[in-house]
């Protein structure tokens, strides 16, 4: 079972797509931090409202046609 006062950080791939990652622990190669840190409750509410388009950012339609 989880620790619930666990932290965690919420990362972004190089595809923008988002996910969390325990601030205790090196982030896997190629992903980044948002700066954003809180329980893993409050990360997953916070992606869940911003996160929009699930898509990798490459097949992403940008508009235009």
């Amino acid at each position: 079972m989880s620790d619930p006062s666990q932290q965690f950080q919420i990362v972004l791939n190089p595809e923008r797509q988002h996910s969390i990652w325990p601030v205790d622990q090196p982030l896997p190669e190629g992903w980044q931090t948002t700066g954003r840190v809180g329980s893993k409750s409050e990360c997953l509410a916070f992606i869940d409202a911003v996160w929009n388009d699930v898509n990798p950012l490459s097949q992403r339609h940008l508009g235009g046609d």
